[in-house]
């Protein structure tokens, strides 16, 4: 099942980048965060933003200034109030993150500026005093370098199903749910029509799939300065973006996985596999795929810096 789980370890972490013109004056923010748009599910009929919707709104209510999202890695990541009905749950989880990038809005500095130290003052006790100053040029020319690229690595798939098969599975999910509809059992025909749509989805990822036992998965490192900005394709876990930080830990890194191909589906950590999780069921890759990504966005990573 995919559902909030108290016990698991979950990344909660929202980089927030703000965006001026050369007057210092805010032209947009930037919210990255890992987390699953299914505040709503099954029990609404709304098209609906869910909690992006209601972050954007209220970003741009205290600021003036558009927000942008940011999708991070949350392949096993959802809200802790999830797959409910009520549009409301939805901006309360955006009114949430909102918040929560205000407040690291609130503790920048100005623009084009560090926190510099500048000494000691003799006092009733020594004090250390900070304050912000305009950055070097040399500083300045450092934070201003935008370099990066598209890169591949080979992944190894996993056997591909058969068509006739997949076929005929939708067939007969398609046929029992229409059975079920006319019993009056609606949620068994719901149920059915839910597992006839998975045989359906593999189907056509089947059509994108290339021939031989490797894809070819692409992701994309670039410089932002101080910053590194990842992308890459599917649903990895946030896993992905924990390793990430830890080996980099004085970079800020923004991940999002909304980029290239999403016919990968999921990408599981090794030992995930096998335990019968959703998941890996939709997967096209075989396992140790998270942990070759890990690696080669790392190594592009570590040649940026």
């Amino acid at each position: 099942m995919c559902g909030f789980n108290p016990g698991a370890p979950a990344d909660d972490t929202v980089v927030v980048a703000r965006m001026t013109d050369w007057n210092g004056q805010l032209v947009a923010i930037l919210v990255n965060y890992a987390c699953h748009a299914t505040t709503l599910a099954f029990r609404n009929t709304l098209i609906s933003p869910d909690f992006a919707g209601a972050m954007r709104e209220e970003i741009t209510r205290a600021t003036g200034a558009p927000c942008i999202f940011a999708q991070g890695a949350c392949g096993d990541l959802g809200p802790r109030y999830s797959y409910m009905g009520d549009a409301e749950f939805a901006d309360q989880n955006g009114r949430w993150l909102a918040y929560a990038a205000l407040a690291t809005l609130e503790s920048m500095g100005p623009p084009a500026t560090d926190y510099q130290y500048l000494g000691p003052v003799v006092s009733g006790a020594t004090l250390g005093v900070w304050e912000h100053a305009s950055v070097a040029p040399e500083r300045a020319e450092e934070a201003s370098i935008f370099e990066g690229g598209i890169h591949s690595v080979d992944l190894p798939l996993k056997p591909k199903p058969e068509p006739d098969a997949l076929q005929q599975e939708k067939e007969q999910w398609e046929s029992r749910s229409e059975e079920a509809k006319r019993k009056g059992d609606t949620i068994a025909a719901r149920d059915y029509a839910a597992l006839a749509e998975r045989a359906r989805r593999w189907l056509a990822r089947l059509d994108n799939l290339p021939e031989g036992k490797t894809y070819s998965y692409h992701f994309s490192v670039f410089r932002l300065g101080d910053a590194i900005w990842v992308t890459c394709g599917g649903e990895p876990y946030n896993v992905l973006q924990t390793e990430l930080r830890s080996r980099f830990p004085d970079t800020t890194i923004l991940l999002s996985p909304l980029s290239g191909e999403h016919s990968v589906a999921y990408l599981l950590p090794r030992d995930r596999y096998g335990q019968g999780l959703y998941q890996e069921e939709p997967s096209i890759l075989a396992a140790g795929c998270l942990e070759r990504v890990t690696e080669a966005i790392a190594d592009r990573v570590e040649a940026l810096l």
